[in-house]
């Protein structure tokens, strides 16, 4: 899918979205609105049980509705190859294999896909499906009977619990201390674009049009699943409405759906609903922790132990591991770490927007902030006394770290000076006031990715990359990556995304998609400039023959060296070609050409964060206001404040909008947002946007970002550092924070609510 930068401005930073025109007026389209011929419509039947296996299936019922074309269980239809998820190298999200068989993972596991002539009467024929059971009592959540707990250790051989020092002996001689346990809910994803597949097979090819967040992982993860060629596969999703990690990896609807397509020798639709994709795609886990720190008398922290629990489904040991994050934060003068899985009887969870940092960092900084109370200082100076250049476990230093300047000048802005430090000294008439901050951080990952550049003499530029536009802007960024490197305007380049026909791109996760891509679409012209130099340098006509090519650029249209120029249209002429179009590869340092195989391959790999010779990370500081009725126990946050440090920023005005947006998804994450549970049944209960809480304009007032300047050339040619998830991160523990700064009660179970308070 084509995106023309065509509505940009030619300022070099903060251009408007390329997308944005045809976005608000319903001209962009989704996969689930790709017009294919006389398609036929799918629906699911789902489990009404968390455990147990199927006694029988009914469907004559359904195969009576007028309309219906096929019927899928498992008596019929179990042909599809087991798989591995995508954190353990494979490409699902799920290694339960849809109609694989009687038994019964979890709720709202898939039982029957029905087609139909239309939506209508799929979905009724759907309803009809009559399922008995020989159910099981489920294992719920952590602390349930029945669950299996399991160090990470132990099921993930490359796993290592950061560890630094005897850190229980350090805790119990510090003399100042704190003993607390946190925990964070289930949250599901709810992108507005809800799960959908289109699957349209032509001369034994098949054509998938489906959000996605990897189109190559996808390609090869249904043709392993299908058991067919590759190349036989092409994967369409020029625009994702929604994701936040749910579209990255393949749910088992999609085979089905493309199984249903070849059965039926047509097109086959299915726009799964809302509820179904609580269960059929992935989630952010519940997690518990235990976090333990000890301090001298001038706040310098001597022990953090930090122990975590993190739910997952019974035959998928997915985790996140927060650990590797949290145990490079500070200046400890030593470390002990350990993380669990539980096994229940659930669905298995998956990334969602800054997977180990949203939980691991909020246990951590919301410990940090019950430290300062201990001590009796300004939390602000107790981070600065703490903070560190280097890993404390392994020495190994940050390629850039900003974090102390983020609280300046977030502090600064946010008027922290003015704060009354004790808890319920501040007050608005009824409203207890309380202010509190916490640290943001996100790892810097940059994955192999390639891009072909094509040039005519007119100045128009074309990119491909099958890199995905999921809301982050990077039809606008990779356009203007090319301009700049190209010395044309944005408005000069097209770009396309989207498509596994173009070249690898990186899968759109880990906040890596606009450090990976400008990379290589730099290279990429980098190349075209550099022929054109050659050639306006050697020619002997030309203004510019024997000028050291060095000195040459491209800017305006025109090849420059000095104050002498030549238009674009003359070096082409001396070159003797009507177009230079190259393809490039990047592969990043520490990575090998391998990586770029396995890519092409549907293999996703990043570097960076934690791993490596530096250790490379995003900094942030947030700051919140809540205001706390003191009758009532209503909570508002009517202001937020978040200073980031994140390399170069390609695009203020994207970027801007893509931390907002984040500390609004944290404010949610601490006020708002849980999926609820059936401690009985293991069933999900609030499966709908009425009740699955969220953030509506009311509860959303001043919500600021600043950008702290950082330069690192270390991280990549070009100095970005991914923000996408950075903004969400310590946005829940600052509100925490706050809160307990206006009422003194401390609350360490997310999401904190009104009847929280009033217990």
């Amino acid at each position: 899918m084509a995106m023309a930068a065509s509505a940009l401005q030619s300022s070099p930073d903060a251009i408007p979205r390329a997308d944005a025109r045809i976005k608000v007026t319903g001209q962009a389209r989704y996969p689930s609105d790709m017009a294919v011929a006389n398609p036929a419509f799918a629906c699911l039947a789902t489990s009404a049980i968390a455990r147990g296996s199927i006694r029988t299936i009914d469907v004559d019922a359904a195969r009576s509705v007028p309309g219906v074309l096929d019927i899928l269980t498992y008596q019929n239809a179990n042909v599809l190859k087991p798989v591995k998820i995508f954190a353990d190298g494979g490409r699902f999200g799920t290694s339960i294999v849809p109609l694989s068989g009687p038994k019964i993972w979890h709720d709202g596991q898939i039982v029957a896909l029905v087609v139909a002539e239309t939506f209508q009467a799929a979905s009724e024929a759907a309803r009809k499906i009559a399922v008995s059971y020989y159910a099981e009592t489920p294992s719920v959540t952590i602390g349930s009977d029945g669950v299996t707990v399991k160090p990470v250790a132990d099921v993930d051989k490359t796993h290592k619990d950061p560890t630094l020092g005897d850190a229980e002996a350090a805790h119990g001689a510090a003399p100042f201390t704190v003993d607390a346990e946190y925990s964070t809910p289930a949250q599901h994803h709810n992108p507005i674009e809800l799960f959908t597949t289109t699957c349209v097979w032509a001369d034994d090819k098949l054509t998938v049009y489906e959000p996605s967040q990897f189109v190559y992982g996808f390609k090869y993860g249904i043709a392993e699943q299908f058991g067919i060629d590759p190349d036989d596969l092409h994967v369409v999703s020029p625009f994702v409405g929604g994701a936040f990690g749910s579209k990255g990896s393949l749910t088992q609807r999609t085979a089905l759906v493309a199984l249903a397509a070849r059965r039926l020798k047509r097109p086959v639709k299915l726009v799964a609903t809302r509820s179904q994709g609580f269960t059929i795609a992935t989630y952010r886990a519940e997690t518990r922790h235990h976090v333990r720190l000890g301090a001298d008398r001038q706040g310098k922290i001597l022990a953090y132990l930090h122990e975590a629990w993190e739910l997952t489904s019974r035959p998928d040991d997915y985790n996140v591991s927060g650990t590797t994050s949290t145990a490079v934060m500070y200046d400890y003068g030593s470390v002990a770490t350990k993380v669990n899985v539980v096994n229940a009887d659930r669905n298995t969870p998956g990334f969602m927007r800054a997977p180990p940092e949203v939980p691991y960092m909020y246990a951590l900084e919301a410990a940090i902030d019950e430290l300062a109370v201990a001590l009796v200082m300004d939390p602000v100076e107790l981070r600065r006394i703490n903070d560190t250049m280097k890993d404390p476990v392994t020495g190994r230093p940050y390629s850039s770290r900003s974090l102390v300047e983020c609280l300046e000048q977030g502090a600064e802005a946010f008027g922290w000076r003015n704060r009354s430090a004790a808890p319920g000294s501040m007050r608005d008439g009824d409203w207890l006031v309380g202010w509190g901050c916490a640290t943001a951080c996100y790892p810097t990952q940059i994955s192999p990715a390639a891009a072909r550049v094509r040039l005519t003499p007119d100045g128009s530029v074309r990119v491909s990359i099958a890199a995905h536009e999921i809301g982050n802007g990077a039809y606008t960024v990779i356009g203007q990556a090319a301009a700049e490197r190209l010395g044309l305007k944005p408005e000069n380049v097209t770009v396309y995304l989207g498509d596994s026909v173009l070249p690898a791109g990186p899968v759109a996760g880990g906040s890596n998609t606009t450090a990976s891509t400008t990379t290589v679409v730099a290279k990429a012209c980098d190349a075209i400039r550099d022929k054109l130099s050659r050639a306006a340098a050697t020619a002997g006509e030309s203004p510019l023959a024997g000028k050291p090519v060095a000195e040459f650029a491209l800017a305006d249209g025109r090849v420059v060296a000095g104050n002498t120029a030549m238009p674009l249209e003359d070096a082409f002429r001396h070159l003797g070609q009507s177009v230079i179009e190259e393809y490039a590869e990047s592969i990043p340092r520490s990575m090998s050409p391998d990586d770029m195989n396995k890519l092409y391959h549907g293999h996703a790999s990043m570097t960076g964060g934690p791993k490596g010779e530096k250790l490379a990370f995003a900094f942030g500081a947030q700051f919140v206001e809540v205001r706390v009725h003191a009758l009532t126990g209503e909570i508002r946050a009517p202001r937020a404040l978040g200073a980031f440090a994140a390399g170069r920023i390609m695009n203020p005005r994207t970027a801007r909008s893509q931390l907002m947006g984040g500390i609004i998804w944290g404010l949610s994450s601490a006020l708002h947002e849980a999926t609820e549970i059936d401690e009985r049944t293991a069933r999900y209960v609030n499966t709908n946007l009425a009740d699955y809480l969220i953030p509506v304009n009311a509860d959303i007032q001043s919500v600021e970002v600043l950008f702290v300047p950082e330069t690192d050339n270390w991280i990549n040619p070009l100095g970005v550092k991914g923000l996408g998830e950075l903004g969400n991160v310590g946005v829940n523990a600052a509100v925490a924070n706050a809160i307990f700064h206006a009422t003194g009660k401390r609350v360490r179970d997310l999401p904190i609510r009104l009847e929280t308070l009033l217990a």
